[in-house]
């Protein structure tokens, strides 16, 4: 029932000529007042970035950890539950081809928000269910989907639906774009080796899922 959705209708013809070559270099530049970002926490963040990132309108996305205290926490550290964070993603994308609640509508259907294993968040897992919201305005459109989902189920959601108080920090390399990282010789032939590269990269993104 949660699985990762269908490839979705994508297009960079939009941007720029000279970032039409196809390249891992492809980015999309920051100042465009059209893309704004938003962070989502399910499960492992591997099949997250990657459900997310087949979707329309998403431009970038990223893992990372989110929700703790600790400065630049290690996959190790999170993992073992010392910092408080949880794996989670970030998501760039266009307003002008997909909303924020559209984005949290999705949310329900690429993982479970009924599993109850996330009570036991900072307990027995690292793992939970969590929207993060930067506005009064994305609380509103998170808790209005969030009903609408829920009169739709029979088990109760247990998503958390949270401030974004604390920085996202990015995931180690081998984190970033991990079903894509699985395709060592495509990885090679786009020049996707850093971080950096793997984030920034709109076709890798694409290509992830």
């Amino acid at each position: 029932m949660y699985n990762i959705l269908p490839q979705m209708k994508t297009q960079i013809s939009d941007f720029p000529s000279s970032q039409t070559t196809p390249s891992a270099s492809t980015t999309i530049p920051e100042d465009h007042h059209y893309l704004t970002e938003a962070i989502f926490a399910g499960e492992s963040f591997w099949g997250l970035e990657a459900a997310f990132g087949r979707v329309d309108g998403v431009i970038k996305s990223a893992t990372g950890y989110c929700g703790g205290g600790l400065g630049k926490p290690s996959y190790r550290e999170v993992s073992e539950g010392r910092t408080g964070h949880t794996e989670a993603v970030k998501v760039i994308y266009d307003k002008r081809k997909i909303s924020y609640k559209t984005l949290c509508d999705l949310f329900w259907e690429i993982h479970d928000p009924t599993n109850r294993n996330f009570l036991n968040f900072g307990i027995e897992t690292h793992h939970r269910s969590a929207m993060f919201y930067r506005s009064e305005e994305e609380r509103k459109e998170a808790q209005e989907s969030k009903i609408k989902k829920q009169m739709k189920l029979n088990k109760r959601i247990v998503t958390k639906i949270i401030p974004l108080e604390s920085e996202f920090f990015l995931a180690e390399n081998e984190h970033q774009k991990y079903y894509l990282q699985q395709k060592h010789w495509l990885c090679h032939s786009l020049g996707l080796r850093s971080t950096v590269q793997f984030v920034e990269s709109n076709i890798a993104c694409k290509l992830n899922g």
